[in-house]
């Protein structure tokens, strides 16, 4: 019996990568909302999946080195996605396609417990396959 590359559930916290996360990272499908972005982002960070994090960020903001660094001893622990309603209540005054998610991210740099707090921010735009979701910036609120 062999062993699959990708964990039996999905680092975002979804029941398995296969029905999760993995058809948006291996672009079988577009993730449908900004909340399904930032979740196959963060399971393409935990596993390392440079080209999808290049993809989903917008082009404006999207950084020319690299984003993964394989000197940096990085492990993904687990997502957090936070109350939404506060977001939801500042939407209303904007437009479909932009929104907001914020989450809790905890991971290890070189052995030490660390964790990202953010309120991403996401623009749909047209692209080739369709409208799509990407990522464009973040602030931090703690």
């Amino acid at each position: 019996m062999s062993k699959s590359k990708s964990p039996a559930g999905c680092p975002c916290g979804g029941p398995s990568f296969a029905t999760c996360c993995g058809p948006y990272i291996e672009g079988a499908a577009l993730p449908p909302s900004a909340e399904a972005l930032m979740r196959s982002r963060y399971s393409a960070y935990s596993l390392g999946i440079e080209p999808y994090l290049q993809a989903t960020w917008h082009p404006s903001t999207r950084p020319q080195e690299p984003i993964i660094s394989s000197d940096e001893k990085l492990q993904w622990l687990g997502l957090e996605v936070k109350s939404a309603l506060r977001l939801r209540q500042r939407k209303a005054d904007r437009a479909d396609n932009e929104d907001f998610v914020e989450f809790v991210a905890r991971f290890r740099v070189n052995g030490r417990g660390q964790r990202l707090h953010e309120v991403s921010r996401f623009l749909r735009e047209p692209s080739p396959e369709g409208l799509r979701w990407f990522y464009v910036d973040g602030t931090f609120p703690e």
